[in-house]
């Protein structure tokens, strides 16, 4: 029996000081009694699910605002899970963070409490942007956060950027990228806003008359940010992240990407774990109540299917520029992946879109990775041969 690699944990905190216009996440807005109570539950939840036979070597704090946490509840929760699980002393500890709470104070408190790693939900560098997002911060507010972050010790920093916004040029979305270098993070996540059916945006784009840029200029906003973080040293590893080094790549994110397992706690998390898959149920109250009543928080769960395993690992694998180690796909699964699905990946090979490497690899070229979803959609509905 092969040995198991180490699982990843997740660890939902729901609370935000302000809903932002476009966010489609499981979150609401913040209310100190609620969160006291609610990281109490996720203590118990975490220590009722002890396996010390599970190895873990990351932790992801995700959002909501996790940096609305007190540092003590941040301390109670990891030391909840090293407790609980064989966890790697040089586990990746990350804790998403926004601008506007992340003081001196706070920051010093979280490396305390053993977070070793921030990502910083900065989203852009121009004021106008961000109060058309909703956010509560500014790009001098950002530029704050970063400096104090670095001088709690924090030497792995990622900061997010949100391209293709209502209004926005290829030229100011350009200048956010600039300013990001600026910085000097070690990896950053380049995202595509997404307007979702009902989201308040949506709305104030009618009232106020903003568009978003045509099809061809966010492909423009997409390849010149990437080639500039590329001149600045940066090494694209996924279609939205890049990181410098190749050390400060995210370990706990690499786990979906690379067929990982990991645990989710907290209301609306997910997990993936020996072969099967569930949810948390995602009301923070119900949450709360659950946990201290001893009843069962997890929903939904179910094996995965061998056509499930296979179509996740092709298109959440190929989202990676080292793309699909074919012959890792064939011990696997005994799927040849060419044989199967060469007919209808050709063309994108003869357009330049995808890469082929006889028995080797497959993987999607930069200008491919603008039309992913296209090139995914082949390995989506097969049957497993």
């Amino acid at each position: 029996m092969e040995p198991q690699e180490p699982v990843g944990i997740y660890v939902h905190i729901p609370f935000c000081a302000a809903i932002c216009n476009y966010c489609n996440f499981n979150r609401g807005l913040h209310d100190d009694g609620l969160r006291r109570r609610y990281v109490d539950a996720l203590v118990t939840d975490i220590r009722g699910s002890a396996d010390p036979t599970i190895a873990a070597d990351t932790i992801f704090f995700g959002g909501g605002t996790p940096s609305l946490l007190a540092p003590s509840e941040l301390e109670r929760i990891i030391q909840a899970c090293r407790d609980s699980f064989d966890l790697d002393p040089d586990a990746e500890i990350t804790v998403e963070a926004n601008p506007e709470s992340s003081s001196g104070d706070t920051l010093d408190g979280f490396r305390a409490a053993g977070a070793n790693r921030l990502s910083f939900g900065v989203q852009s560098f121009r004021d106008e942007e961000l109060r058309r997002l909703g956010r509560l911060h500014s790009s001098q507010t950002a530029r704050e956060a970063v400096r104090r972050a670095r001088s709690a010790g924090f030497n792995n920093l990622s900061l997010d950027l949100m391209m293709w916004l209502p209004g926005q040029s290829t030229a100011q979305w350009l200048a956010s990228v600039d300013a990001l270098i600026d910085q000097q993070p070690d990896h950053a996540s380049l995202y595509l806003l997404e307007i979702y059916p009902n989201a308040p945006l949506r709305d104030e784009m009618a009232r106020a008359g903003w568009s978003v840029a045509p099809d061809d200029d966010a492909a423009e906003m997409y390849l010149e940010g990437l080639a500039r973080l590329d001149r600045a040293g940066f090494e694209q590893y996924e279609i939205s992240n890049v990181a410098r080094p190749a050390s400060r790549r995210s370990r706990h994110n690499l786990k979906y990407w690379q067929e990982g397992e990991w645990l989710g706690f907290g209301c609306g998390a997910h997990a993936t774990f020996r072969g099967e898959r569930w949810r948390t149920l995602s009301a923070t109250a119900d949450y709360i109540d659950r946990v201290n009543a001893g009843q069962d928080v997890r929903l939904d769960r179910r094996t995965l299917g061998a056509e499930e395993r296979v179509e996740e690992a092709l298109f959440m694998g190929l989202r990676l520029t080292d793309g699909l180690d074919l012959n890792h796909l064939h011990g696997r699964y005994g799927i040849d992946i060419w044989a199967r699905y060469g007919q209808d990946l050709a063309s994108y090979v003869t357009a330049g879109l995808l890469l082929h490497e006889p028995g080797r690899r497959l993987a999607l070229t930069r200008d491919g990775m603008l039309l992913a979803n296209d090139v995914m959609s082949v390995f989506i509905g097969g049957p497993v041969r």
